[in-house]
């Protein structure tokens, strides 16, 4: 487990919530100096935090851990639907002609 990664995917999803330390600690009910650890890297937690983080950060356990968990097709999709998940139809579409632009330009690589 590379509880480095960990927490740095957990500040990532923090920060994109808007929320400090203290706010994400208290709402998870962990002090702040454990949560500061946790996003360093130097602690591990217990499955009851893991899941009142992920609660509270509104992502999936398998989302977190993915840098621990072996890649396969399942895994690589619920990242992109993690990803797109809350976004507008819009931007989804967006998302899909950005991927198939980069899966042609791959293609084009592969002819050349």
């Amino acid at each position: 487990m590379d509880y480095k990664r960990l927490g740095k995917r957990i500040r990532e999803e923090r920060r994109r919530l808007n929320l400090t330390q203290a706010q994400l600690a208290e709402n998870i009910d962990i002090s702040d100096t454990y949560m500061g650890a946790i996003e360093r890297g130097e602690r591990s937690l217990t499955l009851d935090t893991l899941v009142r983080l992920v609660n509270r950060l509104g992502v999936s356990v398998d989302y977190l851990l993915s840098d621990s968990v072996a890649e396969n097709d399942n895994n690589i999709i619920e990242q992109f639907r993690q990803i797109i998940d809350d976004q507008p139809p819009a931007r989804k579409q967006m998302a899909i002609s950005v991927l198939r632009t980069i899966f042609s330009c791959f293609e084009k690589e592969d002819t050349e």
